[in-house]
């Protein structure tokens, strides 16, 4: 709020004239002439407390072409450059030379944020109608809608709750309901209704249980990275336009990058995000499934790519609690946990997917990998609301090993392990019944 003014001098050379801040585009020589002729006159120019002038660039001109050192001003604290800006354009429509229309028009579009009942206020400031203001504002209108149901739509596509997303973009809960609404209509999204729906000509369905890919198609690299493209065959086999995908190891946030281009909506985080972006949430499975709440019913695909045990031990943190550092028999309990907490909340037709691969050079006899895949399907298979339905091979490069691996190998004859597996599971009812 503006405070009460007081009189000073300053001197001319300390006053600042801010350009982007001043109603007047162009100055007026004329009118700066007249004022230099006869400054005993003029009344003192207006600044705020950083000697910013709010009014009277003419008068100061003057002073400063009459090379006169101090000048009488008036000190008018100001909160903000928009306030500034405010005040100089009630002034300027006091007294001074009036804005030009052009004036006007582009400080309305440049004070204008599209609250409710801004254009009112911008009417009284600028003493036009609010017929004009609504014309001079409607492609900003226009365009900030565009821009607000841009971020509606991708945030209800991270699974964010109306009220989040109503605080957010700071509309009413109404108004993003409508828009969510109107979201999930695959015809809403036009272009990308041919990649939600897995017609785009490169698109190749995995039709065989092994999946193999020369080359990485992640935008991310990073230790335990798992190619995008699996990710894809999972969505498209498991999952349709606008399903719930629930990725508690998100890495970098490669699920995020192809769920956005199938349309589906996704609920990604991760224990410690290796980067920061808003919709990869920090959850460690410690702490249970994750808050989804009623949308649960809703996730079709939970996919999981934990750390590989003791291949991972160290790679992301020292902690104990880290999957990675944990004994055995813990590693197996928290995941296994959080499997069953998780898929309680899921419906029936739902698909789990998990992909690790056998320890196998940092187990404790080596020549006796630990198959990771197994003792879970074990652990799994009493637990009532899952049916193990598959495993799907991912074949490593030989590059995996280095020499002293391979001379290893050689010199025990043995073999090393270069594939990893996804497994995969539905949920039903009740096994028995399956």
């Amino acid at each position: 709020m503006t405070q009460p003014n007081r009189n000073e001098q300053r001197r001319t050379d300390e006053l600042k004239w801010r350009q982007d801040l001043y109603p007047r585009i162009q100055p007026d020589p004329e009118t700066i002439q007249r004022y230099a002729e006869d400054l005993d006159v003029l009344p003192p120019v207006e600044i705020n407390q950083n000697n910013e002038i709010i009014d009277g660039y003419h008068r100061w001109t003057a002073y400063r072409k009459n090379q006169v050192e101090t000048i009488p001003v008036v000190v008018t604290p100001t909160i903000s450059d928009k306030e500034l800006l405010k005040l100089a354009i009630k002034r300027n429509s006091q007294h001074g030379l009036h804005l030009s229309i052009t004036e006007k028009k582009d400080k309305v579009r440049e004070l204008y944020t599209g609250k409710d009942g801004e254009k009112e206020e911008l009417a009284e400031l600028f003493s036009v109608t609010l017929r004009t203001i609504s014309r001079w504002t409607e492609r900003r209108d226009k365009d900030a809608k565009v821009a607000r149901d841009r971020k509606i739509a991708d945030m209800w596509l991270a699974c964010y709750t109306e009220d989040e997303i109503a605080a957010e973009t700071e509309i009413s809960k109404a108004t993003v309901s409508e828009a969510i609404r109107k979201c999930s209509e695959l015809d809403t999204w036009q272009k990308l209704n041919i990649f939600a729906n897995y017609q785009d000509p490169d698109w190749t369905p995995p039709l065989y249980d092994i999946w193999k890919r020369q080359e990485k198609t992640n935008k991310t690299n990073h230790f335990g990275n798992t190619e995008t493209s699996f990710v894809d065959n999972l969505l498209y086999l498991y999952t349709e336009p606008f399903d719930i995908v629930v990725d508690p190891f998100a890495g970098g946030g490669s699920t995020i990058d192809v769920c956005k281009q199938r349309l589906r909506r996704y609920w990604v985080s991760d224990r410690a995000p290796i980067v920061e972006r808003p919709d990869i949430r920090q959850w460690d499975i410690a702490a249970g499934p994750p808050p989804l709440h009623k949308r649960w019913s809703n996730v079709k695909l939970l996919y999981l790519d934990p750390p590989y045990w003791r291949q991972a031990a160290g790679q992301y943190s020292k902690d104990d609690a880290d999957l990675a550092n944990m004994p055995l028999d813990a590693f197996y309990a928290a995941l296994t946990g959080f499997v069953t907490a998780a898929t309680q909340k899921m419906a029936a037709g739902a698909h789990v997917a998990l992909v690790i691969s056998p320890t196998q050079y940092k187990a404790d006899d080596r020549k006796y990998p630990v198959d990771h895949t197994i003792d879970i399907i074990t652990r799994l298979q009493a637990y009532n609301k899952l049916r193990y339905i598959r495993r799907i091979s991912i074949p490593y490069e030989s590059q995996q090993y280095n020499a002293q691996q391979v001379e290893w190998a050689k010199a025990n004859r043995d073999i090393l392990i270069l594939t990893r597996e996804f497994t995969v599971w539905e949920t039903v009812s009740d096994k028995s019944q399956a």
